[in-house]
């Protein structure tokens, strides 16, 4: 690849982080100036607390099924 299309990749790349960047800042500004952040955070706690017990409960019946496995074969 030329030296040019490579600064140009890198230019695009750059400037959509620190658009996003800017962007994700003003959002947090104003959801702390009117008190939904952590309304916010408490769902994404509760989101990540029950993807968690999922996990804990398919590995549960994950090595249920795989001991009946052993136990059979």
């Amino acid at each position: 690849m030329s030296k040019l299309k490579i600064f140009s990749l890198l230019f695009v790349f750059l400037t959509t982080i620190l658009t996003t960047a800017h962007a994700q800042a003003e959002s947090v500004d104003f959801m702390r100036s009117i008190g939904k952040i952590y309304a916010v955070v408490a769902v994404i706690v509760l989101i990540f607390i029950g993807i968690l017990l999922f996990l804990i409960y398919l590995e549960r019946k994950v090595s249920r099924i795989e001991n009946q496995f052993k136990n059979n074969g």
